[in-house]
């Protein structure tokens, strides 16, 4: 993999200053794009997939 962790840090940081500071523009949407294809590509993807069907699952037990 070209991008190393330290890079998928950084996009991360950017990502968190976009949504922080000037809201999210079309620009902004392709960092997070390329943030989340390169977040995919790490050993913490898993977690994060595991992570996000959990938390579907709890949000479709919700009943109202």
């Amino acid at each position: 993999m070209i991008l190393s962790i330290s890079g998928v840090v950084l996009l991360g940081i950017i990502v968190f200053l976009f949504f922080k500071k000037d809201g999210l523009k079309a620009s902004h949407a392709l960092i997070c794009a390329l943030f989340g294809f390169y977040m995919a590509g790490t050993a913490i993807a898993p977690s994060i997939s595991a992570g996000g069907a959990s938390l579907a699952g709890l949000l479709g037990e919700i009943k109202f």
